[in-house]
């Protein structure tokens, strides 16, 4: 293989799956720092990927290719929806890929590398097999030069490795090379949030989840909010859509001092968190990105397996519960307490 390949990089959604996708970026530099490397992502999630645009000498993600698929399927005969797919598949074909690493497993997700142009000995790498309690579509991998099979209970980062790892034939990397997401200057030039109603020190709970059963309880919450509320630390409540917005409205209502804020997009989202004395969620994709942003965090799970998503490079981070085993109000108070007195 030539010392500067060109890589694409499929990973389309969502939040958190993306964002344990961010070490192959950090993994193909370290063995090609001339590869032309480009992602396709959902337009919604581009905001996570631009910290890690080439730039100022450092090398990372080459072009982001937005990828508008949720909002076509809303508009499917619309002609201005056509317009925009036949734009998004001339950029892709501008450049002729030597290998397309494709770690979602999905149909639409392998039909982007379907429509990449491509080397005639190109490599399309992607999932011979699903992990537990993950999405997969065995059709896609008659979309791949070669399919790579993963152990059923493997982590979304490792995953991603795995298939990294076989697409350019490297040994697989181990869990002993902790992965890196975002730049340390990136993270530590993260501007202070401007939301009006924070009052340091601020605890985020970020307490929804798509899926009802990976919630942790709304008396759970609220004992542990009153608890560390007395302790001096201003809980917040943010929400994603009206719904959310009435369970945080009601949590704060119970709880001294507490602040449910405006609605905000993901790009304040590195903000918010970054000023937060420290992060209590659930298996969501915000409890996530104040994991791999190296902030204090303490990630329940309730109804997912801790294994699949547990953040495990960092001594900030405390993982709690499992899989059907949500943790006790006093297991997550004290992991909070543990990672507050470190700060």
């Amino acid at each position: 293989m030539s010392t500067s390949p060109k890589i694409l990089l499929v990973k389309l959604s969502s939040l958190g799956d993306v964002l344990h996708n961010l070490p192959i970026v950090w993994d193909v530099r370290a063995r090609f720092p001339d590869a032309q490397l480009d992602w396709v992502v959902e337009e919604g999630y581009v905001h996570l990927l631009r910290p890690l645009l080439s730039k100022d000498g450092f090398r990372g993600i080459d072009r982001i290719i937005p990828f508008g698929l949720r909002r076509w399927k809303k508009n499917l005969f619309n002609l201005a929806t056509w317009k925009e797919f036949f734009a998004f598949r001339k950029i892709l074909q501008s450049t002729t890929y030597d290998v397309l690493i494709e770690t979602q497993g999905l149909l639409k997700s392998a039909i982007v590398c379907s429509l990449a142009k491509k080397s005639p000995n190109a490599v399309i790498s992607g999932l011979a097999n699903a992990t537990e309690f993950s999405g997969y579509e065995p059709l896609a991998r008659s979309f791949y030069s070669q399919s790579v099979q993963v152990p059923v209970q493997c982590h979304a980062v490792d995953r991603s490795r795995w298939v990294m790892c076989s697409a350019l034939d490297w040994p697989l990397l181990e869990r002993i090379d902790a992965p890196r997401f975002y730049p340390e200057a990136f993270i530590d030039s993260i501007p202070k949030t401007t939301v009006q109603g924070l009052q340091a020190p601020y605890i985020l709970c970020f307490h929804s989840t798509a899926r009802e059963a990976k919630r942790w309880s709304n008396e759970h919450w609220v004992r542990l909010g009153k608890d560390l509320s007395a302790r001096g630390y201003q809980m917040v409540f943010p929400w994603g859509n009206a719904a959310e917005k009435s369970v945080s409205q009601l949590l704060a209502s119970q709880i001294p001092n507490a602040f449910v804020p405006p609605a905000f997009s993901i790009e304040e989202a590195f903000s918010v968190i970054a000023g937060a004395a420290l992060t209590v969620g659930v298996d969501t994709g915000l409890t996530h990105l104040a994991a791999v942003l190296d902030k204090p965090t303490v990630e329940i799970y309730c109804d997912s397996p801790r294994w699949k998503t547990e953040g495990y490079w960092s001594n900030k981070i405390s993982n709690v519960g499992d899989m059907r085993n949500p943790p006790s109000v006093q297991e997550v108070l004290e992991a909070s307490l543990k990672l507050l007195q470190k700060t």
